[in-house]
């Protein structure tokens, strides 16, 4: 059975809309573990979710307005897993800064689905 891309955009806004954000990651804060990662957008959570990290569904919000635009898809082989980050009003200049976030060490890469 094929899913329409169509609906798994509605499905994610439904769960964004139904979420409360929290950024726990302002953008220009340093990464608690990582004192030299400074991140370039904010970053949180969607509170009452789980990801594979057994933590909220992380998400980056942008500048825009609060809509899910993009996804990243993330492999990260220092903790041996994988994950989804919603991207919520995010500008151009914004998703290529995650992009980029994502993909500056050896360990971590990920790809960027547009909406």
């Amino acid at each position: 059975m094929n899913i329409d891309d169509k609906d798994f955009w509605n499905a994610l806004d439904k769960l964004v809309e139904s979420s409360e954000i929290v950024i726990d990651r302002p953008k220009g804060t340093a990464h608690p573990k990582y004192p030299d990662f400074i991140y370039r957008v904010d970053y949180g959570y969607l509170k009452n979710t789980s990801s594979m990290d057994g933590a909220g569904i992380d998400v980056w919000v942008g500048s825009s307005d609060k809509k899910a635009d993009a996804i990243m898809c993330i492999i990260d082989l220092t903790k041996r897993d994988s994950e989804i980050k919603i991207l919520l009003g995010c500008t151009e200049q914004e998703k290529m800064e995650v992009y980029k976030m994502h993909n500056e060490t050896e360990y971590m890469k990920g790809i960027l689905i547009r909406r």
